[in-house]
């Protein structure tokens, strides 16, 4: 199954609804091109809901890194929001739960931008 992504706005933060597996090629570079594209329209805030990715491989952790580092280089915030037990570990892992903000709930997320 491939990636599909859905882009929407809350007040001033965009979510990107991501659901598919993110995996080496395809999946991972749908996710760091839409980030890209976010972070050159100048929008800041960017929530990545991750509710419905049922796998993530070294290379998903790997683009999540680099959309955080792009965006956080662009003077923006990336949050991680809806991880799966999955997900929470493989970044538990990778030490790199202390890295990314993660949300478990949208509205509560959209707040903590503020």
């Amino acid at each position: 199954m491939s990636v599909k992504l859905n882009t929407r706005q809350v007040g001033d933060v965009t979510v990107i609804d991501v659901s598919g597996r993110i995996t080496l090629g395809e999946g991972a570079s749908v996710i760091r091109d839409a980030v890209r594209d976010l972070t050159t329209k100048e929008n800041k805030k960017i929530l990545l809901n991750l509710g419905d990715v049922p796998y993530i491989d070294s290379s998903g952790i790997g683009e999540l890194v680099a959309g955080y580092t792009s965006v956080a280089n662009a003077g923006g915030t990336l949050k991680l929001l809806g991880l799966t037990k999955r997900a929470q570990d493989l970044l538990q892992i990778t030490k790199l739960y202390t890295v990314f903000d993660v949300q478990e709930d949208e509205a509560h997320a959209v707040r903590s931008f503020a």
